[in-house]
């Protein structure tokens, strides 16, 4: 977490710098094998040098950035989950609850998507 302090302090809302700070130490715990990484003004996370997911803070909520495959694979679930999304972003208002095992399958739907990649981004 340590990457992402600075970031976290920047959150003019400190209860909504806790919540994403929960959501961010979710994923070190659950997936330990990501590196964490502060780059393009966000906390992301890498596997073998690859994206495999940003965060983002506005003021009425956080965003996910999975890249526009990840929204495709999933946009039915996050509108079933209650969440906004875009090409590139799914927006969790911070009074909404954060869906866990969605983020989960996202995740891993990126990593075994991205298993041989070699570049940073898909091309």
């Amino acid at each position: 977490m340590e990457e992402f302090e600075t970031y976290l302090a920047s959150i003019p809302n400190a209860e909504h710098s806790k919540q994403l700070r929960i959501v961010l130490e979710w994923v070190l715990h659950t997936f330990s094998n990501l590196k964490p990484r502060f780059a393009w003004g966000q906390p992301m996370f890498t596997d073998h040098g690859t994206f495999i997911l940003g965060f983002s803070a506005a003021q009425k909520h956080f965003a996910i950035a999975p890249e526009g495959e990840g929204i495709r694979q999933f946009s039915e679930k996050v509108i079933a989950a209650g969440y906004e999304h875009s090409v590139k972003f799914i927006r969790i208002k911070w009074e909404q609850p954060v869906n866990y095992a969605l983020l989960e399958e996202i995740i891993r739907f990126n990593m075994a998507d991205k298993a041989d990649c070699t570049t940073f981004w898909r091309k």
